[in-house]
This record gives structure tokens, C-alpha cells and sequence, in this order.
């Protein structure tokens, strides 16, 4: 304890949101962009993971529940809810913020001056972990499973294999968290903007079409809410000119506002770790479909009886270990699977302290060796004679002092087991094992009494759509246009439909082609399709949640609603403007016209705070105003 003691001010106080603000707001959906700053904790690894998080309102939701407010109900106390070591736990904590002799929040504090969920979401995180100064130190990869309860991938940027950008693609557009932390350095602030041994937050890409070929783009965020990157394709480039007028106006953001665009090469070249936290396990899998088994169990290393380390050659106490037998069923409807099946294996640490800096993490791996038939009808542990002679499936053994260690594995359907330990013997600690995979049943051997949870999870936003339209149509036409896109829209299985047919006319798609299509080309790519199918998907559900009476059309009221269901504000003046442009001549809203209306709202929305140097105006070019109210 001493680093942030020094660090606070001398006249700290504890105050109330209603002691600093007039109007004060627990949450607000309306706050789209990332508005969080960090405070005098270090800790920009939690700030990058909570910013990943906004990206995803119904993940949000859960950790921060939405039904809490300054006015209805209140009673000077607020819940959140983390995903706590295999269980999700209820933290609950009162409004009383530390502030300096201005009145200005010390630790984390919003743009909005008035808005406090962040502030009271780190007060209850670090109750969770026992306090402010334990959250000083940190991995982004801890938070982001904290929050979700989702299972971790950290890639080494340096070793990435060529499908990184495929990588970045399925989890930018699937249920994935990402964060990222550069290299360690002697100065504090590089000449390039980067801050060195610092986390941020990815928050989207783009393949763009610049005049010499097309180049991938990864957009970023300095916890900091300042302080960016100013090598090629920051706000200040020049590579911004060799873009369309459009695709420039809608991408580049120049505000020092922390977020900011760089090259996939430059990515690799100055950032360590990417840390990408799914809910569904197939990110590094081709695989699709949508069923995934997903087994936890809760195990413990105890000196001199399982705490057997790592295996070692003459002196060997690694049969010791905790030990479970994972047998791998072939999934269903997978050919793939009929030879090998994608397994995901994650081993947690638990500490013994609350306080999660009080001991450093112990060095942590795991073994799974293939067993073969005569082990098959026994439920007995396996003797020091078995590992004697058979080898390790996973012949790189990580070994890692963090919290979490994750492998992925292509296993043939069969019977295995796993041993997670120590790297030294006689280390004590309580641990969890996570196993995600299509089918398999996975139990401890010896007889040992232990929690288990197995269930199945589902993943809504994915499933066969990347197989039977990405992969179908875009293989024949790499780009679409809006008859290509009109037959594939009106041939989508729309899931969760219960009274109304989803047709998409030749003229909405148009619209939404001219809207979508960047650079100006007259069609869309599969990114582009990407980001339309995402977008598709979350109207839909807001359209049939306000859809009270299931007619298949928005009045009015519903309409109002559901824009503010999206998070967005609008006057009603321009609602009702909209109804009268998009709307049946009841002033009616069908599916299809709430989408193209949708979609020129969030898109109009993000050129104006791309645009604007103050908030307030900005200034166009002719060229640039007929581009963005013509062709859009």
C-alpha cells in the first residue's frame, strides 16, 4: 500500500453524485461513443476492457443492471455483477465517490460530467478485489473475462500467423472483446504517440480502397481519452487523401479524443499482445454451426497430495495432480468433426488472498495425453507408469505466471485426459478448469467429489450464416450489388419472425448500398455486408421488442421507442420528419423503411461528430456536402 496513497490529493473527499452534479445520471444509452477517462489508478488495463464492453449493451446490461437511477428508488447504493472465478456475484456499493478540493472525481470520470455508472462500476470492481490500489496493476484479458464470463485468446502479435485479419474480422463482427497492450519502453509517451507498457482498447477495422490497392485499417482507443498514435493513418496523415471523399469523412475522426486508426503492419510492428474475449468459443476455428458444449470443474492443488508440478525426468510427483477424463464426441452436423474436433481447454488460478496483488500468480499449464482403449471402462487415476510412456498430445507445454492459460486443440474423437499443475511442485492454490467444445463429456478420475457444470451454449449472432451466404455468394461475386443484395435479404432464414414475411425491396437496397458503400464503387464487400448483417440483426430485435401489437409495422409511439431502445436521441420533430419520408401514408413504419432509416441516422450521426471540431457545427466543402446528402 503507498504508491496511489502518494499519489492523492491532500484534501480528498467523499461525495455523493448529488453533491457534484445538479441533474446526475446513472446510465444513459444515449452515450454511444466511448466517453470514459481514466483517473489516478494505473489502471488502463480495466478502463480498455470496460471500454471493449460498450460495444455490447446486452453484455453491459448484465454486469451494469439498467434499472438503478438517481430518482426512482434510490437509496444511496448501486449493484453491479461480475463473473467471480465460475459463478456470477452481486456487488453492491454506495454512491460515495472520492473527489479532490474542486470537486472533481480522482479515480475514473465520464465526458458527461453528470454521468456516474463508470465511476461506481471501478469503486465496485475494486471491492471485488479488495480495493482501489489492487486494481494498479492489471491484464486486460482478466477484466474482459470478469465481465462476460467468456473465455480468453492472447496472441502474440509478433508470432500471429497470416490469418490474423481474419482472426480480427470474425471477432469484430461476432459477441468478441478486444484489447491490446504495447511494448515496454524507457519513455513514458513514444515520439510515435503510443504510450508505452500501456493497454488499449480495439475498438472496429476496415479494409479501405486507397489509389494504389486496398489496405487494412485496425482503430484503437488510449484509455486516456487522449494522447494518439501519429504515424500513417492518424488524424494528421496524409494517407486519408488517397481515400474517397466518403470513406474519409465517415472514417477519420480528427479530434485528440484517444481513438484513433492504424495499418494492420504497424498494429503488429508496436503492439505486444492482442487479448480477444469470446462468449462462443469459435473464433479460431473455420468451423460453423452454433452448439457448443461448455464443461467447468473446480479443483485444488494441495501440498503433498495433488500438488505434483510439472512433469520432470528421475524425480517425478507429476501423476500426483488433479486429474479428468475428457471424452471428445463427434459434434453434430460438422464434417470436419468426423476426424478431428476443435477442443478449447482454459485453466483459471483462483488466489487465496482477496486482495489480488497481495501474492504474485504461480506459473500454471496443463497435459492431456490421449488414452487408449484399456484405460477406457476404469475410473481409477492413472499411475506414474502411464505418463512414463506416453507423450503429451500438447507437446508445447505453456506454463505461464497469469491467471488464465487457454489452448486451442484439433483432437480426434476419443478418450483423454487432462492434468493441469504448477510448474513447481508443492504450490497450493484452488483453480478452474473450463473445457468449450461441439460434444464431450468431461468428469475427475479417482472418484473425487468436485463441482461440475455442464451445459450447452448457443450463439444467436452466428451460426450457419457465415457458411451458407458469406462464404456461398461472396465466393461468386466478391462484390454485390443491389439486386445480388435484394436475393440474398429476401433468402436469409430471418429467425424469431412470428407474424410478418421480411421483403426487401430493389429500392430500400439501393438505399442501403448507397449508404454502406464507402468508396463509392455501387456495391458492397463482404466486410461492408459484414457490418449491414450485424446492424440487421440488432434492428431486428429492437423492431419486434417494440412491436407491441405484432403487426409487423412501427406507429409513432413504437417508432420513438425503438430509436431510443438503439441508444440513439432524436428530436421528435425529426422522428416524425422521418415517419412522413420513410413511413406508409398511416405514418407507419415496416421492417425494411427501419433499417434504411436507421441506418442514415447512425451514419449521418457519425460523419457530423467526425466532422465537428466543437460539438456545435462543421464546416463542409460543396464537394462534400453533395457526397454525403445525395449520394447517401
Amino acid at each position: 500500500m503507498g504508491s496511489l496513497l502518494q499519489k492523492l490529493p491532500p484534501k480528498l473527499q467523499w461525495k455523493r453524485p448529488h453533491e457534484l452534479h445538479k441533474t446526475p445520471i446513472f446510465y444513459t444509452a444515449n452515450t454511444r461513443r466511448l466517453d470514459l477517462c481514466q483517473g489516478l489508478v494505473e489502471n488502463c488495463w480495466f478502463l480498455a476492457a470496460l471500454e471493449a464492453l460498450t460495444f455490447h449493451q446486452d453484455i453491459l446490461a448484465v454486469v451494469v443492471p439498467q434499472n438503478q437511477s438517481f430518482d426512482r428508488k434510490y437509496a444511496g447504493i448501486f449493484h453491479f455483477r461480475f463473473w467471480h472465478f465460475g459463478e456470477w456475484v452481486d456487488v453492491v456499493v454506495d454512491d460515495r465517490l472520492p473527489v479532490n478540493e474542486a470537486g472533481q472525481l480522482v479515480f475514473l470520470s465520464s465526458v458527461c460530467k453528470n454521468l456516474f455508472w463508470g465511476a461506481l462500476l471501478e469503486k465496485a470492481y475494486a471491492k471485488l478485489y479488495g480495493s482501489y490500489e489492487d486494481l494498479q496493476i492489471g491484464q486486460v484479458s482478466e477484466a474482459l473475462v470478469d465481465f462476460t464470463g467468456g473465455v480468453n485468446m492472447t496472441i502474440k502479435l509478433a508470432e500471429a500467423s497470416p490469418e490474423l485479419w481474419d482472426i480480427l474480422t470474425r471477432a469484430t463482427y461476432s459477441r468478441s472483446l478486444m484489447g491490446c497492450q504495447t511494448h515496454l519502453g524507457t519513455a513514458r509517451v513514444l515520439e510515435n504517440g503510443l504510450v508505452a507498457g500501456h493497454a488499449y482498447t480495439v475498438t472496429g477495422i476496415r479494409k479501405v480502397t486507397c489509389k494504389y490497392g486496398p489496405e487494412n485499417l485496425v482503430r484503437l482507443r488510449n484509455p486516456w481519452g487522449k494522447t494518439e498514435w501519429k504515424g500513417d493513418w492518424s488524424d494528421s496523415s496524409g494517407n486519408w487523401e488517397l481515400l474517397s471523399p466518403k470513406e474519409k469523412i465517415l472514417l477519420r475522426r480528427n479530434q485528440d479524443d484517444g481513438e484513433f486508426w492504424m495499418s494492420l503492419h504497424d498494429f503488429r510492428t508496436h503492439f505486444v499482445d492482442l487479448m480477444i474475449c469470446k462468449l462462443t468459443p469459435d473464433l479460431m476455428s473455420p468451423e460453423d454451426g452454433k452448439k457448443w458444449m461448455y464443461s467447468l470443474q473446480i479443483g485444488r492443488w494441495v501440498k503433498g497430495s495433488t500438488a505434483g508440478g510439472r512433469m520432470r525426468p528421475y524425480k517425478d510427483t507429476f501423476w500426483m495432480n488433479p486429474q479428468y477424463w475428457l471424452e471428445v464426441l463427434q459434434g453434430d452436423g460438422s464434417k470436419r468433426s468426423l476426424h478431428s474436433c476443435s477442443v478449447l481447454v482454459s485453466l483459471i488460478q483462483k488466489p487465496s488472498s482477496k486482495h489480488r496483488n497481495r501474492a504474485p500468480h504461480l506459473s500454471i499449464g496443463f497435459s492431456i495425453f490421449k488414452v487408449g482403449p484399456e484405460y477406457h471402462k476404469s475410473n481409477k487415476r492413472l499411475a506414474p507408469v502411464f505418463f512414463a510412456r506416453n507423450p503429451s498430445v500438447n507437446q508445447r507445454h505453456l506454463f505461464l505466471n497469469e491467471r488464465e492459460v487457454t489452448q486451442d486443440f484439433r483432437l480426434q474423437p476419443g478418450v483423454y485426459v487432462i492434468v493441469p499443475s504448477t510448474a513447481e511442485p508443492q504450490q497450493e492454490s484452488e483453480f478452474i478448469l473450463r473445457v468449450f467444445s461441439r460434444k464431450h463429456v468431461l468428469r475427475e478420475m479417482g472418484g473425487n467429489s468436485s463441482f461440475i457444470l455442464s451445459k450447452e451454449i448457443i450463439d444467436k449472432h452466428e451460426g450457419k450464416i457465415w457458411e451458407d451466404f458469406f462464404n456461398k455468394h461472396f465466393e461468386q461475386h466478391p462484390e454485390i450489388n443491389a439486386v445480388q443484395l435484394q436475393r440474398i435479404l429476401n433468402n436469409v432464414a430471418w429467425t424469431h419472425l412470428q407474424s410478418f414475411r421480411l421483403r426487401f425491396s430493389l429500392d430500400a437496397c439501393q438505399g442501403i448500398l448507397a449508404l454502406l458503400d464507402l468508396n463509392a464503387t455501387g456495391t458492397l464487400s463482404i466486410q461492408e455486408f459484414r457490418v449491414l448483417w450485424k446492424r440487421l440483426i440488432f434492428y431486428l430485435e429492437v423492431f419486434q421488442k417494440k412491436d407491441v401489437d405484432r403487426s409487423g409495422n412501427l406507429d409513432l409511439v413504437e417508432l420513438h421507442a425503438a430509436v431510443q431502445e438503439t441508444g440513439i436521441s432524436l428530436s421528435n420533430e425529426v422522428c416524425n420528419l422521418m415517419a412522413i419520408r420513410y413511413g406508409n401514408p398511416d405514418l407507419k413504419i415496416s421492417f425494411e423503411s427501419f433499417v434504411c432509416f436507421m441506418l442514415r441516422v447512425e451514419i449521418m450521426g457519425e460523419a457530423f461528430r467526425n466532422l465537428t471540431t466543437d460539438g456545435k457545427g462543421i464546416y463542409l466543402q460543396e464537394a462534400e456536402w453533395m457526397m454525403m446528402t445525395l449520394y447517401s
